[in-house]
């Protein structure tokens, strides 16, 4: 109830946070746009009035109807974007994993080109000051400081971005404003027919349908960051930044108008809007806008890294936490490969213009996984099929017409875009299938029947100590279940003797901020078990949370935390603790099919370069032995050894059945 009421609620502070945080990808097409729409062709007045129809419509069918009306309410405990929408769903069909996947990767290729093209199309601004202005080294210079200034978090920065995207949605108010009452004749684009024209009738309309996508590429933004602003603030602060973005496409629109039969050329009829005394001021506050709607990419980039690693999407990362303030996420490896993309984007492409082309194709493949598990989870909560298909028929033959006129761009840079998605989700569907497959070939024993042999190898002094508190991380789903490494590793590798011993379970639940945990005994002040169940979101700081869970069973009385070596103990010093962390390798004798062994290839090959099993579970590396183990995969087959002895005798031993074990 309280999560409902937080969503819904509507305040001043929430309105400027969501100007300042959800507009800016969005917020800032005005740049480019129409721009793309005309190209080098004279200007046209059938184009003009549709290209403005096609906005029109186009932001009010997806952006407006199917993101802040529909989908904004398919929230998990609060939070949106797309991997939280597949949280939700995942259990529906195990298939919806290939939207989810595919959504998320090409949100990712999208970080990497929003920045570039956004404060390109600022920067060129300058060139109507000074025509031979060097734009580029400019562009990767406010990039630079941009991704540098990551690790310090955005709280400060954050703070101002509200009052100055306020003040760029005014200035695109009333620079719009002015020139639509110069020619008022201009709302007539409003009218669907001239869409309908444009699209059917006219012989470059459906190239052109690929350019106007451009005007809604922010609208994921809208319910990724639906955690951090809530529903009713972004319902209600769309209605402004639509009425701003309206007023300065048709501003624009009237502007081109007077100029029929004209090429654009270097020209951009977003600062042509502006009168020669405020061109300066005008440059400035449009590359403020664009810089905000650079951060607000990447730190939703963060976001969406955190919550594929947690759903065991993608390799783990180092997720470092800046300040306090939730959702601030600094992944710095992240970080370098983002600034890597948006620096070859600036290199290779140069020009805004050229930009164009890259951009738009990956968000197409994201709105159409958002509209499939969006349906599903429609269905899921029993609302009537007619409904919801009409719903599915409506939103993919849209989203399909505009992919479809993206993928023209695909020679002209679209392959770019398509290029970085395609690799992401390669990355993502090998470390998946991979983590599927090793879990699938893990042998679990019963826990119960080693107990005696756990209690007598404690009280077994002829062994030498290995610690206090002994820990494993284990993978067994219920208490009395235990992986056969663990027991091959108490008792063979190198028996190890311990006081108490732990055996810990994290569970990342659907929910984004759980913090709980469950403890099984299973031999009093002995042998106990842990169930973390945390959110998707939580760091799992497994070393800090199992200091609490000492303190508070050592107060309850249900185990002797104190170190049990007389001198120690006199002094009441607490016993040492030693985490096993145990890692498994593909070994030679594995037999797969040709396709799990690629996909478990990949896992290996992506774990090695990944962050290590203890540094994701928080664990103090100084108290961490690690132990490596074989993964043997091979499915049950029959074969004869021959054994040839010294005096020429032979004998055939038949071995049967040898069976997957890890």
């Amino acid at each position: 109830m309280s999560d409902r009421f937080h969503l819904n609620k509507v305040s001043s502070g929430g309105l400027l946070v969501a100007l300042g945080i959800i507009y800016g990808d969005i917020g800032t097409s005005p740049l480019y746009v129409l721009k793309a729409v005309a190209g080098n062709a004279p200007i046209d007045e059938s184009i003009v009035y549709g290209a403005l129809s096609c906005i029109f419509w186009t932001l009010t069918l997806l952006t407006t109807i199917k993101y802040v009306l529909l989908v904004l309410r398919a929230d998990n405990r609060g939070e949106g974007g797309i991997f939280a929408l597949y949280a939700l769903v995942r259990k529906n069909a195990r298939w919806l994993l290939i939207p989810a996947i595919l959504g998320g990767s090409a949100l990712l290729a999208d970080g990497i080109i929003t920045p570039p093209i956004s404060v390109s199309s600022a920067i060129e601004g300058f060139r109507k000051i000074s025509p031979g202005i060097q734009t580029v080294p400019i562009v990767l210079l406010i990039l630079t400081i941009l991704f540098s200034i990551q690790h310090f978090g955005t709280g400060l920065v954050g703070r101002s971005f509200g009052p100055i995207m306020l003040g760029w949605f005014t200035m695109l108010a009333v620079l719009g404003g002015i020139w639509i009452v110069e020619d008022l004749t201009i709302l007539r684009a409003l009218n669907p027919l001239y869409a309908i024209d444009l699209l059917f009738f006219h012989h470059n309309g459906f190239w052109i349908l690929g350019a106007i996508f451009l005007c809604t590429t922010g609208a994921e933004a809208l319910y990724s960051d639906l955690g951090h602003c809530g529903r009713g603030n972004i319902q209600i602060s769309w209605i402004f930044v639509k009425s701003a973005l309206l007023l300065n496409y048709f501003g624009q629109g009237a502007w081109m108008l007077s100029h029929i039969g004209a090429p654009l050329g270097e020209k951009n009829p977003f600062f042509e809007l502006m009168p020669s005394w405020f061109l300066f001021t005008g440059i400035i506050i449009s590359t403020l806008a664009t810089i905000i709607a650079s951060q607000a990419l990447i730190s939703g980039s963060f976001t969406l890294v955190t919550e594929a690693m947690r759903l065991s999407v993608l390799p783990k990362a180092k997720v470092v936490y800046p300040t306090e303030l939730k959702g601030q996420i600094y992944v710095p490896v992240a970080n370098f490969l983002l600034f890597l993309g948006c620096v070859a984007v600036v290199l290779y492409f140069r020009e805004s213009s050229n930009m164009e082309a890259a951009y738009g194709l990956s968000i197409t493949l994201s709105m159409l996984a958002t509209t499939i598990l969006f349906s599903s989870y429609l269905l899921r909560k029993q609302v009537a099929k007619p409904l919801v298909f009409a719903f599915l028929g409506v939103y993919l033959s849209v989203e399909a017409a505009f992919l479809a006129a993206n993928l023209l761009k695909l020679s002209h840079g679209g392959w770019f875009a398509l290029l970085v998605a395609s690799f992401i989700s390669s990355v993502m569907f090998a470390w998946n299938s991979g983590s599927r497959l090793k879990m699938a070939y893990t042998e679990y024993e019963s826990l119960p029947q080693h107990l005696p042999a756990l209690e007598a190898l404690s009280r077994d002094e002829s062994v030498p100590k290995y610690a206090t508190h002994v820990v494993y991380m284990t993978g067994a789903p219920f208490p009395k279940l235990i992986e056969s490494k663990i027991i091959y590793s108490l008792f063979h590798v190198h028996p190890k003797r311990a006081d108490v011993y732990w055996f810990i379970h994290v569970n990342v639940l659907d929910v984004p901020y759980t913090t709980e945990y469950e403890v099984s005994t299973l031999i009093p002040r002995k042998v106990f078990r842990i169930d973390f169940n945390l959110g998707f979101r939580v760091e799992p700081r497994v070393n800090l949370f199992f200091k609490k869970i000492i303190e508070d069973m050592s107060a309850r009385g249900e185990v002797d935390s104190l170190s049990r070596y007389g001198s120690l103990r006199a002094n009441e010093i607490q016993g040492d603790t030693r985490f096993v962390v145990l890692h498994k390798e593909l070994s030679f004798e594995s037999d797969l099919p040709w396709f799990d062994k690629l996909m478990m290839e990949g896992y290996f090959f992506l774990r090695k370069v990944s962050l290590t099993e203890e540094r994701s579970f928080g664990l103090d590396t100084s108290a961490v032995s690690k132990e490596v183990v074989p993964l043997v995969i091979s499915p049950a087959r029959d074969f004869e050894l021959r054994r040839v002895d010294d005096d020429a005798s032979q004998v055939s031993v038949h071995v049967g059945k040898v069976s997957a074990k890890s």
